[in-house]
């Protein structure tokens, strides 16, 4: 990993730092583990601090415009500062393990083994003569909660199929939002709401108690879209008829859409598309629009996702929540030295570069 500012400040032969992390993927609320990896150069240098910071990459030109620290290419939602200054003697080697929450609201970054296209990374922050730098993040995959599991597989049993998988740098008015984006699930509709909607876009805003759903229909369409928004608790998954309730959102859903629709006196959206097979609609490659992290082209084959997980059945086999730890566990960041949060704020301490 290498840090041209700072280890350049520090003439030829200057200490070497690598972060590594233990690769098992994580949920939103779990937890990653690692140690970062000093070694020292042919002379001691003095290292003001080290620091990780949760990362999201950004598409070319776009902006953060709420919250958050843009930085290089990329959103910084979360920080850990791992110490303060220290001296790194010559030839020394230093391993500093560090453990880090995932906020809730961490996007997904695969669903059913297909990657969603959202890059998130950890990287280090190293200060030292004066000089911020960061190395280059580490991957980091996110895959969803047993919660996020149900409702995805409920919408893909019923049908509906998916396109994209983006960020926004935007807040959802009405929600507990806390994160400077959340993620939005675009999906083409199931073959009964043809002739109904074009589009139906997806937020699962998790948290430690349970889950906010917010569904919009058409949002980018010709009419006038419409928003919903649903909270459903970690606990007692399995009692649940988890496909008769998205599918009674969704019927509510597009209900009030088209209210909206007669009393504006606007039609909606043209519908496109035409009907295809339960579980992969209609399903397309689809672009990111502008204000969007990390805007690449899904991969091909992605919309099998929810079809797979339309699999899913009565729920068993996503895992007991037991699966993620203690959930209560994950709260709180005890014994974890300094941390910044910046959810919500864009803030840092005083003397921040």
């Amino acid at each position: 990993m290498v840090f041209k500012r700072v280890l350049g400040s520090l003439g030829v032969g200057g200490p070497v730092v690598d972060t590594i992390l233990d690769r098992e993927p994580v949920r939103p609320g779990g937890v990653v583990r690692g140690h970062v990896r000093l070694r020292g150069g042919g002379s001691a240098c003095d290292l003001e601090h080290l620091a990780l910071e949760l990362v999201a990459e950004l598409a070319a030109g776009v902006e953060t415009r709420y919250g958050g620290e843009e930085r290089e290419g990329g959103v910084v939602f979360d920080r850990l500062r791992l110490s303060g200054g220290f001296r790194l003697d010559a030839r020394e080697h230093r391993d500093i393990p560090f453990t880090i929450h995932i906020p809730w609201e961490t996007p997904l970054t695969e669903m059913s083994g297909q990657p969603l296209g959202v890059v998130l990374g950890v990287q280090v922050e190293l200060a030292a003569a004066g000089v911020r730098d960061h190395g280059d993040p580490e991957p980091l995959i996110v895959r969803p909660l047993p919660v996020q599991e149900a409702v995805l597989g409920a919408l893909g049993r019923l049908g509906f199929g998916l396109v994209a998988a983006d960020l926004r740098l935007a807040h959802i008015a009405g929600t507990g939002q806390r994160l400077p984006f959340h993620q939005e699930i675009e999906l083409t509709p199931a073959p009964r709401y043809l002739h109904d909607v074009n589009e139906i876009t997806l937020t699962l805003l998790a948290g430690p108690d349970g889950m906010e759903v917010v569904l919009e229909a058409d949002k980018r369409g010709g009419g006038p879209g419409a928003l919903a928004r649903h909270t459903v608790r970690h606990e007692g998954l399995e009692r649940r008829d988890w496909t008769g309730q998205v599918d009674s959102w969704i019927r509510a859903l597009i209900e009030s859409r088209a209210t909206h629709t007669a009393r504006d006196g606007r039609p909606g959206a043209a519908i496109a598309g035409s009907a295809g097979s339960a579980g992969s609609a209609g399903v397309t490659a689809g672009t990111a629009a502008g204000g969007a992290v990390g805007g690449s082209m899904v991969a091909a084959g992605l919309g099998d996702a929810l079809g797979n997980l339309a699999g899913l059945g009565d729920l068993a086999g996503l895992g007991e929540l037991g699966e993620l730890g203690d959930l209560g566990e994950l709260e709180g960041l005890e014994g974890l030295e300094d941390r910044r949060d910046l959810r919500g704020s864009g803030a840092e301490e005083g003397g921040r570069g």
